[in-house]
C-alpha cells in the first residue's frame, strides 16, 4: 500500500469518525491518529461513556469498515 492509498484510507475513516460521533471536532478526530488514550478520553468526555465502552465502539467501527486491518499492510 503506498502513501497515497494510506492517506485516502485515513480520509475515509475520519469522516466515519465524525459521521458516528457528530460532536467531536477535527484536532479531537485527529488525536485517534497516533494518541488513541486521548481520543477515547473525549469520547468519555463528550459522550459520558466508559473507557472500556468507548474502546469497544471504536473497535466496531474499525472492524466494520477494515481500517486497521488496511493500514497493518502497509
Amino acid at each position: 500500500m503506498n502513501k497515497d492509498q494510506i492517506e485516502g484510507n485515513w480520509n475515509q475513516f475520519k469522516g466515519k469518525l465524525k459521521e458516528t460521533w457528530g460532536e467531536l471536532t477535527d484536532d479531537e478526530v485527529a488525536l485517534y491518529n497516533g494518541k488513541r488514550d486521548q481520543f477515547l478520553g473525549k469520547l468519555q468526555e463528550k459522550y459520558g461513556i466508559a473507557k472500556e465502552e468507548a474502546s469497544k465502539r471504536v473497535e466496531e467501527l474499525e472492524a466494520s469498515n477494515n481500517y486497521r486491518s488496511k493500514n497493518k499492510a502497509a
